[in-house]
Parts: C-alpha cells; structure tokens; sequence
C-alpha cells in the first residue's frame, strides 16, 4: 500500500494548504492570514511553527487548526456515505490528512484500523508539511504575484 498512500498523502497535503491558501486570496485575505491558513490541516504544534516561519500568525493557526479539526470529525462520515468510501484504511488515511489528531480520535472510535490509518496519516502528513510549505508557499506566492 506504500505507492498509493504516498500519492494520497502527497495529493492531500497539498489540497489541504494550496485550497486553503487560495480561497483566503479570493476572499482577499492579508499576507498574514493567508500564511496562517496554509498549514490548517496539521496538528498545532507543527501548524504554528510552520506559520511562524512563514510570517503567518501562529495564534490565528492554532483556532484555524482546532476548528478544521472539529469539523472534519464531525462531517467526514456524512462525506463518507455521500461518496460511498467503506474501506476503513481509506477513511482513517483521509481524515488523518484532513482533520489531524481530532480526526484521529474519532477514526479510533470507528475502528481500530481507521484510527491506525489516521494516525499513521497524520504524523506523515505534519512531517511532509513541515519540510514542504517552507519552500512551497514563496513559490506560490511568486506565482499568483501575492
């Protein structure tokens, strides 16, 4: 399972912060917010400390996290039924990347399995975040000239 959790972990790290990132600019968010959004959907330590280093607010993260957190544990299985997504490796991987250590939680309330996934996804994910968004986020702000 090693290739398709790698595309998944990459696809949704990148999902996670370039989505968040951009809806923030359409809605014209400042530099600040905008920082302080990409890391949203790693757990809040490692959310912080990337939004610090990208000159984002490391206090506007944490509420961003927390609340991305509460949201993912309590919508995912309504998302989950709606697309018809049963395996619990899946759901568990998914919600780890979206929705961090609260997501965890619930996964684990689901199935062991699912809370396996979930937390194998959310230390992946905090890791490939951490090293990424640093390089990643002048990048695209470079790009979309923000």
């Amino acid at each position: 399972m090693a290739a398709p959790l790698l595309v998944a972990l990459v696809a949704g790290s990148l999902t996670a912060a370039l989505s968040a990132w951009g809806l923030g600019a359409l809605l014209g968010g400042s530099r600040e917010s905008l920082m302080s959004l990409a890391p949203k959907s790693v757990t809040t330590p490692i959310a912080m400390g990337v939004a610090e280093r990208l000159g984002g607010l490391p206090s506007l993260t944490a509420v961003l996290v927390i609340s991305t957190g509460i949201i993912g544990a309590v919508f995912a299985r309504y998302l989950y039924r709606g697309l018809r997504i049963e395996d619990p490796a899946v759901r568990g991987f998914a919600i780890g990347i979206a929705s961090h250590g609260i997501g965890t939680a619930r996964a684990f309330q689901v199935s062991e399995q699912a809370g396996a996934f979930a937390a194998l996804a959310m230390g992946l994910n905090g890791l490939i975040t951490a090293v990424s968004l640093p390089w990643i986020m002048p990048w695209v702000e470079r790009l979309f000239a923000r």
